[in-house]
C-alpha cells in the first residue's frame, strides 16, 4: 500500500464535520500520514503531525502504552489530545497494512462519538419515570432525586422534596429506621436491606416495604450519595405472617388436655396478630366432658372459655372466663352455632344492629372502644360444633377481609380439634377416675384401734390413672388391718386390677389369715389373673396386654389390746412410724417379692407401739415426687412425721402432700396416716374357765356383773345368750383351756377361745335335731361373728351393737 497522503489540499472542498479523520502510523509508532479531517479534529497541521510519535496525540486508550496494541478494526473508544490541550473523545478503528518497502503500518480511522438519537431515553428520564419508589439523598440526608414511584407513594412533587431532610419527607414511624440505615451506609459503604411496616402518608393504606439502601460512590470510591429503594411486599409478608400464625396455632394450642386452657391458648396466639380482641365461648356441656348436642336457634347458654385483648385486662369483655352467658336468638354467634358457618360483619350490618338492640351492654362496649369489624367463627371438630369464637378490631383501622375470614376459619378448625381432644380426654379421665374412686373406700369403717386420715391423688399426666389403693379393715378382737398397694402401670386395666385386689384383701382379711399367709394367697391370685389375661390376648389380639401384671402390697395389723403391730410386705415401701418418745423412722419390714412373681415366701415382723404413735403407709408415687429420689422422699416424710404427733391428722396429710409432691404428680399417690389407740384395762375383761358345763352359769353371772359396771344394761340380755352359747360349745366340742374375753369399744365384743383347731359351721337344724341352733341364734343376735384361728387353737367371736343409751 502506498503512503497515505493528506486529503484535501488547496483548492479542495473541505470535508464535512462528520467526515472521518485518518492517519498512518508505521511500525515504530511514528505518524507518516495525516488527513485534513485529522487536522480539523485535533488542530495539528500536517507538517507538525507527520514525523511525531503517535503517543503524543493519545491522552488515554485501552491497553495503555502507545495505545496501538489493542486497537482493531472494531470501533474502540479513546481520548485524544487536542493541540490546545483539551481531550477529545473519539472512536478509533485500526487497519493493518504495509508500505512500499513492505514494512508494517496501520491506518487509523477516527470518528467523533455518535450523537444521541432524538428518541433515545437518558438515565435521568428513566429515573424520573421509574415506577418503583427510589430516592437519592446526600450526606446531610437531604433529598437529591425522587422517582415517579416515590412521588406517587409520598404524595409530594419532586421539586417540593428536593433539598428537604428525610425527617420532613417520611412519617416518623418509617423515618427513624431508614435514617439510621442511611447513616450506617454512609459510614461503612456497605448496602443494607430491611423491612418496615406502616403508612407512607396518613391517608394511604398500611403496607410492608422491603427497603434497600445502596451507596453511590465517586470514581475515587467515596460515598457521595445513597439510594433508597422500596419494594411493596405486603402480600408476600402477610402470606408469610399467616403461615407463621397457623404454625404457632399447631405448635402452641393443645399443649395440655384441659378444655379451658386449650381455648385460652388459641386466644393468646391469635390476638394482636389477627384481631384486637377475641372471645371463645363453648357449649356448657363441653366443660364437663359431656358430648355436645346440636343447638337450636333459641337462647343458647355458652360458657366463656377464654378471652384476650391488646388492652391490659381485656376491658372489652362483658363477662369473665368461666361465667355463662345467654346470647339472644338473633345474635350472629347463635346463628353460627346453628348453621356451623362463619360470618363477617361491620357495625353497620343489620345483624349487628339487632344484636346491639337486644344486648345494650355489648352495644355500649362497641361504642366505647370503637369496634368496627367483627368475625364470628364456629369451632367445629369431627362434624360437631363445639362453640364459637368472636374476633373484633378497634385499634387497627383496616377492617377484616375475606382472606382474614379464611385464616380465622383455619385457626378455628385446628384449635377445635385440640379442644375436642381435651374434651374427650376429660370425659375418659372422668370415667376412669369415677371407676377408680368407686373401687377405693368411700367411707372408712368405724373401729377403736386407730384414728385415720388419708389422701388419694390421681396422676395429672397423660399416662392415665394408676392402680394405687389403700384400705382400713376392722378385724376381730378390736384389731384393725391397714393396707396400701400399687398395681404397676396406668389406665383402666390397672384400676380394674386394683379393685379386684382390694376386694381379695378384704375377703382374706375376714378369714383372719396372718399377714404372710394373706400375701401368699394374694400372690396366687395375681398369678392367676395374669394367666387369664395371657389367654385372652392369645384369642383376642385386639385386647392384648402389653405389660406383665405386677403389684405391691403392705399389710399391717394393729392390736389395741396388746399394742403390737404385725406387718408383711410384697415389694412395697416400708411403713414410717413416729413414736411419742422418739424420732420418726422406717420400720424394717422384710421386702418380699412383688405380687405376681410367685414362688417365694413372705416374712412378718412385729413391734410394739405406744398409744398416740403415728403410722404412715404410702405408695411410691409419694416419694418419687421429691426429685424422683426415693431416699430424699423418705427423709422428707420422716421430717413431716417428726413434728408434734398430737397435731390433727388432716393437717399432717396436707403437710406431707405439700412437702413431697409437685403441683401435678406424675404418678398416683395414696397416703394413709393412723394414730394408734390403746384400750384401757377397764375396757377388757378376761376369765379363764374350767372345762366344766357347770361353769356356764358362772360365766353368765360374771358377764352380767361386768356389763353392769360398764353401764351397758341394754346389751345384757343379748350378751348373756351369746356368752352362754359360745362357752357351752367350747366346753362341749373344744379342748381346754377355755378363755372368755369381753372388750368394750364402739361395740361389745365377746370372745371364747379353746385349744381345738376345729371351727364350728353355721347350719340349719331340722325339726327333731337336738343341736345346731346355737350358732344360728348367735348369727341372729350379733352384728357380726366369726372364727379366728391361732397357733394354739381358735377363737369364736361375736360383735354386739350398743344402743345410744349404752354408749
Amino acid at each position: 500500500m502506498r503512503d497515505a497522503t493528506p486529503i484535501g489540499g488547496s483548492g479542495a472542498v473541505p470535508p464535512g464535520p462528520a467526515d472521518p479523520a485518518t492517519a498512518v502510523v508505521d511500525d515504530r509508532g511514528v505518524v507518516t500520514g495525516w488527513s485534513a479531517g485529522a487536522e480539523r479534529l485535533l488542530g495539528y497541521p500536517c507538517q507538525e503531525a507527520v514525523g511525531s510519535p503517535v503517543s503524543r496525540l493519545i491522552a488515554s486508550a485501552p491497553g495503555g502504552g502507545d495505545g496501538l496494541t489493542d486497537l482493531t478494526a472494531a470501533a474502540t473508544t479513546a481520548l485524544l489530545r487536542h493541540r490546545d490541550g483539551r481531550t477529545v473523545a473519539v472512536r478509533v478503528r485500526a487497519y493493518p497494512s504495509v508500505d512500499r518497502e513492505g514494512r508494517a503500518q496501520r491506518l487509523l480511522v477516527v470518528t467523533p462519538p455518535e450523537p444521541p438519537q432524538p428518541d433515545a431515553v437518558t438515565g435521568d428520564e428513566a429515573f424520573a419515570q421509574c415506577r418503583l419508589p427510589v430516592m437519592v439523598y446526600d450526606s446531610a440526608l437531604r433529598v437529591v432525586r425522587a422517582s415517579a414511584g416515590a412521588v406517587r407513594e409520598l404524595g409530594l412533587r419532586e421539586e417540593r422534596m428536593h433539598g428537604r431532610p428525610v425527617t420532613d419527607i417520611l412519617p416518623p414511624h418509617l423515618c427513624h429506621r431508614i435514617e439510621t440505615g442511611m447513616g450506617r451506609v454512609f459510614a461503612t459503604g456497605e448496602p443494607e436491606e430491611f423491612h418496615i411496616r406502616g403508612r407512607a402518608r396518613p391517608d394511604a393504606p398500611e403496607k410492608v416495604w422491603s427497603v434497600a439502601v445502596s451507596p453511590l460512590v465517586t470514581p475515587a470510591g467515596q460515598v457521595r450519595h445513597v439510594e433508597v429503594s422500596a419494594l411493596d411486599v405486603s402480600e408476600q409478608y402477610l402470606a408469610k405472617e399467616r403461615l407463621a400464625l397457623l404454625n404457632d396455632i399447631s405448635a402452641r394450642v393443645g399443649s395440655t388436655l384441659d378444655v379451658m386452657r386449650t381455648a385460652q391458648e388459641m386466644a393468646d396466639v391469635t390476638v394482636d396478630r389477627l384481631a384486637d380482641f377475641i372471645t371463645i365461648d363453648l357449649l356448657d356441656s363441653l366443660c364437663h366432658g359431656v358430648e355436645p348436642k346440636p343447638s337450636g336457634t333459641g337462647r343458647v347458654p355458652l360458657r366463656r372459655a377464654a378471652q384476650q385483648s391488646v388492652l391490659r385486662g381485656a376491658p372489652e369483655a362483658v363477662i369473665e372466663p368461666g361465667d355463662v352467658d345467654d346470647y339472644p336468638p338473633s345474635a350472629p354467634p347463635v346463628r353460627c352455632l346453628a348453621t356451623g358457618r362463619s360470618s363477617l360483619h361491620n357495625t353497620g350490618d343489620e345483624a349487628i344492629r339487632a344484636w346491639e338492640l337486644a344486648d345494650p351492654e355489648r352495644s355500649w362496649v362497641v361504642r366505647r372502644f370503637g369496634i368496627h369489624s367483627i368475625m364470628v367463627i364456629p369451632l367445629r371438630a369431627r362434624g360437631i360444633t363445639l362453640g364459637v369464637a368472636v374476633l373484633v378490631r378497634h385499634r387497627r383501622e383496616e377492617p377484616f377481609t375475606r382472606d382474614d375470614l379464611l385464616l380465622a376459619e383455619e385457626i378455628a378448625a385446628r384449635a377445635a380439634v385440640a379442644v375436642d381432644n381435651a374434651r374427650r380426654y376429660t370425659l375418659e379421665r372422668g370415667t376412669a377416675l369415677a371407676l377408680q374412686r368407686s373401687l377405693l373406700p368411700r367411707r372408712l369403717s368405724a373401729q377403736d384401734a386407730v384414728e385415720v386420715a388419708h389422701r388419694y391423688l390421681p396422676a395429672r399426666t397423660r399416662a392415665g390413672l394408676g392402680g394405687d389403693w389403700f384400705d382400713v379393715i376392722p378385724l376381730s378382737g378390736a384389731r384393725v388391718a391397714l393396707v396400701a398397694g400399687d398395681v404397676v402401670g396406668h389406665g383402666l386395666r390397672a384400676s380394674a386390677t386394683m379393685g379386684r385386689l382390694r376386694t381379695a384383701v378384704r375377703t382374706l382379711a375376714d378369714v383372719e389369715l396372718p399377714a404372710d399367709e394373706l400375701l401368699t394367697h394374694l400372690d396366687d391370685l395375681v398369678t392367676l389373673l395374669a394367666a387369664e389375661e395371657e389367654s385372652t390376648a392369645e384369642h383376642e389380639p385386639d385386647l392384648a396386654i402389653a405389660a406383665d401384671l405386677i403389684a405391691t402390697c403392705l399389710y399391717v395389723v394393729y392390736d389395741p389390746v396388746s399394742r403390737r403391730c404385725t406387718a408383711a410386705s410384697a415389694g412395697h415401701p416400708p411403713p414410717a412410724v413416729a413414736r411419742t418418745d422418739g424420732p420418726a423412722e422406717l420400720v424394717d419390714v422384710p421386702p418380699g417379692p412383688p405380687l405376681g412373681v410367685g414362688g417365694l415366701p413372705f416374712e412378718t415382723v412385729e413391734w410394739e407401739l405406744p398409744p398416740g404413735s403415728l403410722l404412715a403407709l404410702y405408695t411410691d408415687g409419694l416419694l418419687q415426687g421429691a426429685e424422683h429420689d426415693l431416699g430424699k422422699g423418705q427423709a422428707r416424710l420422716l421430717q413431716c412425721l417428726d413434728q408434734p404427733v398430737s397435731r390433727p391428722l388432716e393437717t399432717l396429710c396436707d403437710e406431707v402432700i405439700r412437702s413431697l409432691l409437685p403441683v401435678q404428680p406424675e404418678d398416683d399417690v395414696a397416703l394413709l396416716v393412723a394414730r394408734t389407740r390403746a384400750l384401757d384395762v377397764d375396757q377388757v375383761a378376761t376369765w379363764d374357765l374350767p372345762s366344766d358345763p357347770a361353769v356356764v352359769a358362772d360365766a353368765r353371772a360374771r358377764v352380767l356383773a361386768r356389763l353392769d359396771a360398764w353401764h351397758l344394761p341394754d346389751a345384757a340380755f343379748t350378751a348373756e345368750l351369746v356368752v352362754s352359747e359360745l362357752v357351752t360349745n367350747a366346753i362341749r366340742y373344744g379342748q381346754p383351756p377355755v378363755q372368755l374375753r369381753l372388750i368394750r369399744g364402739t361395740t361389745l365384743l365377746c370372745e371364747v377361745s379353746d385349744a381345738s383347731g376345729t371351727a364350728p359351721h353355721l347350719r340349719r337344724a331340722r325339726t327333731y335335731d337336738e343341736g345346731g341352733r346355737g350358732l344360728l341364734l348367735i348369727a341372729q343376735l350379733a352384728h357380726r361373728w366369726g372364727t379366728r384361728h391361732q397357733p394354739t387353737g381358735k377363737t369364736i367371736w361375736a360383735e354386739i351393737e350398743l344402743t345410744e343409751r349404752d354408749t
